[in-house]
C-alpha cells in the first residue's frame, strides 16, 4: 500500500528534531551522566502539588471554560503586571497546554501561506517546524556570538521582505542563555514597527534571569499592540510535566487563537489548573520565595560551569539567562556533533550538539545546568579529560 499520498507533504518534509535524533545514541551508552535535557531538577513545590491533589480528591475533574479557569487568567495578570510589568486583562489571558501549544496557536493563527517568519539562532528546537507546519517559511537570523547572541536592528531589515510577516522572539534564549535588555529591546522594537511586523515573544525563562530584570517586550506600548506574549509554569515552578501555559494578546490577535484552542484542546488539564493557581496565589503572598530559592541555584551552577569549562579549554560565552551554558568547540577543530558523540563514547557524558538549534550552532554544544552540583562536577571533569585527552593541540 501506498501510504505517502495520505501523508500531509509539510509533516513529510520535517526533518527529525536533532534532539532526539541524538539521545536515540545515547540509549545505547548506559549509565552516561546527562547533561541534555532541558528540564529544573527540582521537585514542584509541594504546595503547588497539595493543591492539584485536593482538586481531585473533591472531583473537580470536569472541564473547565476554554479560556481556563477565570481565577487562574485573573492570576496570571496580576503576576505579570507583579513581575513583568505587564498589563494584561483576564479577557486576554488564553490559559495553555504548555508554553508549546501557545507558541503553535501563535502561529497557526497568523502565518499564512507564503509568509515569512523571522527566527534569531541558534533557537528552540520546535520554532522552524511550526512555521512550516503553519505553511509559512522560516527564515534564520543567525545570531553571533560577538554580539551576546542576541538579534540587531540591522539584521530584522537586512532579512525583511515583502513576504515578512512576523518575528519570533525568546530571551532569555534556550540554547545559548543570552538575554536581551532594555536598551537593546528597545532598539529592535523600532525595527519591528518600522517594518510592521507582528511579534511573538517566548519568555518561558522570563523567572530564570540573573543579570537584573527580565524586560519584557511588552512593556514597549508600541509593541504591546502587535505582540502576542508567551508564558508558563514549566521552568520557573519546575512543572514541566504538567503542561500549563498562557499566551496574553489584544483581542483581535486573540479571538483566532481562540478559536483553534476549543477546537484542537478544549482546555488545558483541570487538575494542572488548579495547581497554577495555588503557584500563583501563594507566590504573590510570599515574593515567589520558591522561585528565587530555585534560581538562586541555578545561578550557583551557571557560574560553576562556565568557569569549569572554561578552565577546560573551551571558548564559552557567559549565559545569563535559563539553565543553558553553549559552549564553542571549534578551536578543537570538530563541530559540535562530533564532539558530543565523541564525549559520549569516550566519557560517557551527554551534551547535545548545536546543530539542533540550527545552523549556526553548527560548532557549539548546548549544556544544561540543571542538575545536582555534584553531577555537574563529575561532569565537568570527564569534559576535562576528554578535551585533554583527545585534543592537546585545541588547549592553549
Amino acid at each position: 500500500m501506498d501510504y505517502t499520498k495520505f501523508i500531509n507533504p509539510r509533516a513529510a518534509a520535517l526533518r527529525p528534531s536533532g534532539i532526539r535524533k541524538f539521545f536515540d545514541a545515547v540509549n545505547e551508552v548506559p549509565d552516561a551522566i546527562s547533561l541534555g535535557v532541558g528540564e529544573p531538577d527540582f521537585r514542584t513545590p509541594y504546595f503547588i502539588g497539595d493543591r492539584a491533589i485536593k482538586s481531585v480528591k473533591d472531583g473537580r475533574t470536569q472541564y473547565t471554560a476554554n479560556n481556563g479557569k477565570s481565577e487562574l487568567r485573573e492570576l496570571v495578570s496580576q503576576y505579570l503586571q507583579a513581575r513583568m510589568g505587564v498589563s494584561y486583562s483576564p479577557s486576554e489571558v488564553l490559559i495553555t497546554v504548555g508554553a508549546s501549544e501557545a507558541i503553535d496557536l501563535a502561529l497557526r493563527a497568523t502565518v499564512s501561506d507564503g509568509d515569512e517568519v523571522l527566527i534569531p539562532e541558534p533557537c528552540f528546537v520546535s520554532y522552524a517546524p511550526c512555521v512550516a507546519l503553519a505553511g509559512g517559511v522560516p527564515v534564520p537570523l543567525p545570531c553571533k556570538e560577538s554580539e551576546g547572541f542576541i538579534v540587531t536592528p540591522e539584521a530584522i531589515g537586512a532579512a525583511c521582505t515583502a513576504k515578512t510577516k512576523s518575528i519570533l522572539l525568546s530571551y532569555p534564549n534556550n540554547p545559548t542563555g543570552a538575554v536581551m535588555n532594555e536598551t537593546e529591546i528597545r532598539a529592535v522594537a523600532d525595527a519591528i514597527v518600522g517594518h510592521d511586523l507582528l511579534l511573538i515573544s517566548d519568555e518561558i525563562y522570563a523567572e530564570l534571569s540573573f543579570g537584573g530584570a527580565h524586560f519584557s517586550p511588552a512593556r514597549i506600548p508600541a509593541l504591546r499592540e502587535r505582540c502576542i506574549y508567551v508564558g508558563g509554569f514549566s521552568k520557573a515552578f519546575a512543572m514541566t510535566g504538567w503542561r500549563l501555559g498562557f499566551l496574553c494578546a489584544p483581542a483581535p490577535l486573540y479571538s483566532p487563537m481562540f478559536k483553534i484552542h476549543q477546537y484542537a484542546i478544549m482546555c488545558a488539564p483541570t487538575f494542572s489548573q488548579y495547581a497554577g493557581i495555588a503557584a500563583l496565589s501563594q507566590s504573590l503572598t510570599d515574593g515567589f520565595e520558591a522561585v528565587s530559592a530555585m534560581c538562586g541555584s541555578y545561578d550557583k551552577r551557571r557560574r560553576f560551569m562556565y568557569k569549569a569549562l572554561t578552565d577546560a579549554g573551551l571558548d564559552c560565552f557567559e549565559p545569563m539567562g535559563a539553565f543553558y551554558i553553549f559552549p564553542s568547540v571549534k578551536r578543537l577543530g570538530v563541530d559540535g556533533e562530533t564532539f558530543a558523540m565523541g564525549l559520549l563514547e569516550q566519557e560517557k557524558v551527554v551534551v547535545v550538539p548545536g546543530s539542533a538549534f540550527g545552523e549556526s550552532g553548527k560548532y557549539n554544544v548546548r549544556i544544561s545546568y540543571a542538575y545536582s552540583m555534584q553531577k555537574l562536577i563529575t561532569a565537568t571533569g570527564r569534559i576535562a579529560d576528554y578535551i585533554h585527552n583527545h585534543f592537546k593541540e585545541g588547549k592553549t
